[in-house]
């Protein structure tokens, strides 16, 4: 199954409850048990282990969010208890058109990423996909179905991608929490992606990092990994403005922030990276490594 999308006018209740489930889909078992097994069904001090066709390839991104062009595709790995705690050094891949099964793309390479203890590796394969249709990312050795996800025309994304313009929006500050409350939920102390407003950040003329994800009520435990890795990547770019905004608006996490619902989100973590006028150039989801926004960056 993949995670199902909700338009703008869905009630908040909804996209608050799909917020917790994060943005991971599944091929082959079920998401609401998957996530309940985050923490994964196999413990060791090595990442190594190998693939097998009775796992499954778990979508670590939103299927129906895609438009044409390069694309990037993270998957882990799950058997019937939940996400895998190893995997191979690198997975191959292919992908190929639902409608007919032809070959789109194949000699696919991905390498193990991780963000330490306590969550899953995952492995990102980035493709060009021109066509809107329906696509498969097929990966050698595991099931034969592998995981699916859509090509779809940009004027019916719902969600910013590369090429729109980031909205200029009011983001929580330090000295204005616009009454998100708490303004940052990382913990032991707020991230210091809060000094200006988003709007503000791209006034400046300066290359723009946003990152939305709550680190303390985030399901599926990357949102505190990811953007601890953010907080060391800024320190490399002191020309680029980070800006966070946190997901929800109350310490209960039952009212979604105004940025989330402003961006038209259903899922989180998001990554956008822009350039110069403010332009997205990248989008990152569900989960990511430093060294990837490091790359876009550099």
């Amino acid at each position: 199954m993949t995670v199902p999308h909700w338009s703008k006018n869905t009630w908040t209740g909804n996209r608050r409850n799909l917020l917790k489930v994060g943005t991971v889909g599944v091929s082959a078992i079920g998401l609401s048990r998957l996530i309940s097994a985050c923490g994964g069904s196999s413990s060791s001090n090595s990442l190594d282990g190998p693939i097998a066709k009775d796992m499954a390839i778990v979508q670590r991104w939103v299927p129906d969010q895609l438009g044409p062009g390069k694309v990037r595709l993270p998957v882990s790995l799950a058997d019937n208890a939940g996400l895998l705690m190893k995997g191979p050094a690198t997975l191959n891949a292919k992908v190929l058109n639902y409608l007919d099964n032809t070959v789109v793309e194949e000699g696919l390479i991905a390498e193990r990423l991780w963000l330490g203890e306590g969550t899953a590796p995952f492995w990102a394969f980035y493709t060009e996909v021109e066509d809107v249709a329906m696509y498969a990312l097929i990966v050698e050795g595991g099931p034969t179905d592998g995981a699916a996800f859509q090509i779809r025309d940009p004027k019916d994304l719902d969600v910013v991608h590369a090429g729109d313009s980031l909205p200029a929006l009011e983001t929580p500050t330090t000295s204005d929490h616009r009454g998100v409350e708490p303004y940052c939920t990382r913990v032991p102390a707020p991230c210091p992606f809060h000094e200006l407003t988003l709007a503000d950040a791209l006034a400046t003329g300066q290359r723009v990092v946003l990152i939305v994800g709550t680190p303390a009520h985030c399901r599926t435990g990357v949102c505190a990994p990811v953007l601890d890795g953010l907080i060391e990547v800024a320190k490399e770019f002191r020309n680029v403005i980070f800006v966070h905004a946190d997901v929800y608006a109350d310490e209960t996490a039952t009212t979604t922030a105004p940025a989330v619902e402003a961006l038209n989100l259903t899922f989180e973590p998001v990554l956008w990276v822009t350039d110069t006028s403010g332009v997205i150039t990248h989008r990152f989801e569900g989960v990511w490594h430093a060294s990837e926004v490091r790359q876009v960056l550099a």
